[in-house]
């Protein structure tokens, strides 16, 4: 006969914890695959989440490290995001956007892992602000990766294509019998890129000034692809306030470019922009670097932002 023994809350958390252990180290949830046969990819953050579900379709769960509305730069990982990157079976990151991705996916030992800033052309942009170079130092200089290098390589959609075919090889590798259909997808979003591309040549073609302001240097290859001149208030870091001579030669080029608007972005501090804006009497406008959506961007995804944006530099510059 079997006396039942009344069993203790912690005899019970213990085997919980050991059941967990054990299910997580041999069922598939805890793999590279979901229970549905799924690949798990992880993103970075927006713009490497956007490319990883366009390309990936149907076959692919994709979890975002940053959260909608947190600053791409200052993420810090917790312990069980750390590990996920170690059981993806895909990464999509930007190198040296992110110092805290940076060091765990350098950890993680993941195989199959697309690195943006690898798939296309990296340059330096804006690193001269009032007559000092910015490097990446302890602070992280926002918005520069290795060697002064302007990571914003998503808002130029020709730059973005480039990283899509690369991204498309990483899941392809990573989960061959599906490769087919992220060749279609990726075929048909690069399509879409490269009208996006033909709308913004086309709508920044007859304008009657060429330079805009912004709080920080995040546009500058797309000033680069469409002939456009991007000053920059506070350099590359949208938090730091601009010193005097800044502001002083801001107010002269303000006037010699025939400047209409100052731009500042959804996430960052709008402060600088509309004192400036009020002391230059000139409007203010939101141009979205896209680092994230949330219930305060002006589109739904990657292509409404990018659409408002053209809106708004139309706008500003005077375009006919």
């Amino acid at each position: 006969m079997n006396i039942r023994r009344p069993i203790s809350t912690a005899t019970l958390a213990g085997v919980s914890v050991l059941g967990l252990l054990a299910l997580s180290a041999c069922s598939p949830s805890g793999g590279a695959r979901t229970e549905d046969g799924k690949l798990r990819v992880t993103a970075s953050f927006y713009p490497m989440e956007f490319l990883a579900r366009q390309i990936g379709g149907k076959h692919v769960e994709v979890t975002d490290l940053t959260k909608p509305g947190v600053e791409p730069h200052d993420l810090e990982l917790s312990p069980k995001q750390t590990a996920q990157l170690g059981e993806s079976g895909a990464i999509v990151y930007l190198k040296g956007l992110q110092p805290a991705v940076d060091d765990a996916v350098q950890q993680s030992g993941a195989k199959h892992v697309a690195d943006a800033a690898a798939l296309t052309s990296l340059e330096a942009h804006g690193t001269e602000v009032d007559g000092h170079h910015h490097t990446t130092g302890d602070n992280h200089s926002h918005s520069e990766s290795e060697g002064g290098k302007d990571p914003h390589i998503w808002l130029d959609p020709v730059k973005y294509a480039e990283v899509a075919k690369g991204v498309n090889k990483t899941l392809a590798e990573a989960d061959p019998k599906n490769k087919a259909d992220y060749q279609k997808n990726t075929d048909a979003l690069v399509k879409k890129l490269d009208g996006l591309n033909k709308e913004f040549r086309d709508g920044l073609k007859k304008r009657s000034s060429d330079t805009f302001l912004t709080t920080h240097a995040a546009f500058g290859y797309l000033a680069e692809r469409y002939g456009l001149t991007e000053e920059a208030i506070s350099g590359l870091d949208p938090e730091s306030e601009p010193s005097a001579k800044r502001i002083k030669d801001l107010h002269t080029l303000a006037k010699e470019h025939h400047v209409s608007t100052v731009f500042f972005e959804t996430i960052a501090n709008p402060a600088t922009a509309k004192a400036l804006a009020g002391d230059l009497h000139l409007k203010t406008d939101v141009l979205d670097p896209l680092e994230g959506i949330n219930d305060k961007s002006r589109g739904r995804d990657y292509f409404g932002v990018q659409r408002a944006n053209l809106a708004a530099l139309e706008k500003a510059l005077g375009s006919k």
